[in-house]
């Protein structure tokens, strides 16, 4: 948590929020990865990107 809590600082302090979109699409992709790494559905998820 401490990682985040600085990552916020650094982009409150420098001005930084376009990368907040970036990472939340990020954490978005990583855990559709996560979520159908083993289903059935996995296939089908990979080929649409």
């Amino acid at each position: 948590m401490s990682f985040l809590a600085e990552l916020w600082r650094f982009m409150r302090v420098r001005k930084k929020f376009w990368l907040v979109p970036i990472l939340i699409m990020m954490v978005i992709f990583g855990g559709l990865i996560v979520m159908t790494k083993g289903s059935a559905i996995a296939p089908f998820i990979y080929t649409v990107f």
